[in-house]
């Protein structure tokens, strides 16, 4: 059996206000990517890792990253693309013999060991899961005027986090359909497996604390979190 990690690291963080993307910012001594991948690279079972960034600072994370942290379990970093999609199925294209693949965003600092035991499990039952935690909220779905349309019963509601953890060719063969038609929908990859691998996916409990990096209130929560 063989797992790899596709570590996706080519946003932007426009909502971050920040000339610095979110992904290389600090939560203490260390970038935000970093605590992502040293949670893979600490994994026994976990092969190697896939980091995707975008094309101008491939160089940087090669040098400030992997070689600077000793991350020797990134067997590649390459190029994202336009959307994240785009940068999933170039990470996709770099696995090479894997059994597994864990989709992970490398804005979420705070996956665990724990969390990827869980999701090692579930995918071997399912071929197919995403990690998540049951919505605390109530939520109202709206129209385009924003008028409460339904309320969902919350015990049927959850968030869904990273990472997303897929057989291979599951996930592959489902990307590769993806890709030639319309992805103006997609907004992770359980959605791809579900329209267009047609394989229900199976969500299993992820952290609380396993939040992603998006906004300046995130850093100030993920400050508490090390405390």
């Amino acid at each position: 059996m063989k797992c790899t990690a596709i570590v996706l690291a080519a946003g932007q963080g426009k909502r971050m206000n920040s000339k610095v993307q979110k992904q290389f910012l600090h939560i203490r001594e260390y970038p935000v990517l970093y605590y992502a991948l040293k949670c893979f690279q600490d994994c026994l079972w976990m092969d190697d890792i896939i980091l995707v960034t975008g094309e101008t600072e491939i160089d940087y994370c090669k040098q400030n990253i992997v070689e600077e942290y000793g991350f020797s379990k990134v067997s590649a970093v390459i190029a994202g693309g336009k959307e994240r999609y785009h940068s999933v199925y170039n990470g996709l294209l770099q696995c090479k013999g894997t059994d597994y693949v864990f989709i992970h965003d490398g804005a979420r600092p705070f996956v665990t060991e724990e969390i990827l035991v869980r999701g090692l499990a579930c995918v071997k039952d399912s071929d197919a899961c995403a990690a998540g935690m049951p919505s605390k909220d109530t939520v109202k779905i709206v129209n385009e005027e924003h008028m409460v349309q339904s309320t969902p019963d919350r015990r049927y509601v959850w968030n869904v986090q990273t990472p997303q953890i897929f057989s291979y060719p599951l996930v592959a063969g489902a990307y590769e359909k993806a890709l030639q038609g319309d992805c103006g929908g997609i907004t992770d990859d359980a959605m791809v497996v579900e329209q267009y691998g047609s394989h229900a996916v199976k969500l299993y409990e992820g952290s609380y604390q396993n939040i992603k990096i998006t906004t300046p209130e995130d850093l100030r929560i993920a400050e508490a979190f090390l405390d």
